[in-house]
């Protein structure tokens, strides 16, 4: 299980991705999203182990993840998904994954062909602001934290536009 703090890109600070029992795997650099339109997913020694940008020229939330380099997945939104949101992590060739659930409450599951290979929740963890990921054993961590964080990314990026329609 891997814990992230919620609403990291409000605030443009690096920030851990921690395991269950409090140790840091991954670093986010957070300062970079706001200067660059980037987050960089880094070891402890501060390599770059992926990142993930949002593409400009796609017609709906697209956001690509890159690791060790190369392109990974992208991650975007379903056009028609009646009464629930879902998000596609369209990765190279036939095993593209799902998100569904209540993405803006952070309780969702992540699935493969309908196998749930990872559950995202706030109710497991009593620390406040924080949500849980769980990931199954045969499932790449790394693309499925920057799938998350890409998740997080469109829809703050969503609720500003909305934000910004009601002020209009």
């Amino acid at each position: 299980m891997y814990v992230i703090r919620e609403r990291f890109f409000a605030i443009g600070d690096d920030f851990d991705v921690l395991d269950e029992h409090g140790n840091k795997v991954f670093r986010v650099d957070g300062k970079v999203f706001s200067v660059r339109g980037k987050l960089v997913i880094e070891d402890q020694s501060g390599q770059e182990l992926a990142s993930v940008h949002r593409q400009l020229i796609a017609l709906r939330a697209t956001y690509e993840i890159r690791i060790g380099g190369e392109k990974a997945a992208e991650v975007r939104k379903k056009l028609f998904t009646p009464f629930r949101e879902k998000f596609t992590i369209d990765v190279p060739g036939p095993d593209d994954l799902t998100m569904k659930g209540d993405l803006l409450d952070h309780e969702y599951v992540i699935e493969l062909d309908g196998r749930e290979v990872a559950a995202v929740s706030k109710r497991w963890l009593t620390i406040r602001d924080t949500y849980a990921v769980q990931i199954a054993a045969d499932v790449d961590p790394l693309l499925i934290i920057c799938s998350v964080l890409a998740l997080d990314l469109a829809l703050d990026r969503e609720k500003e536009h909305e934000k910004k329609d009601d002020d209009d």
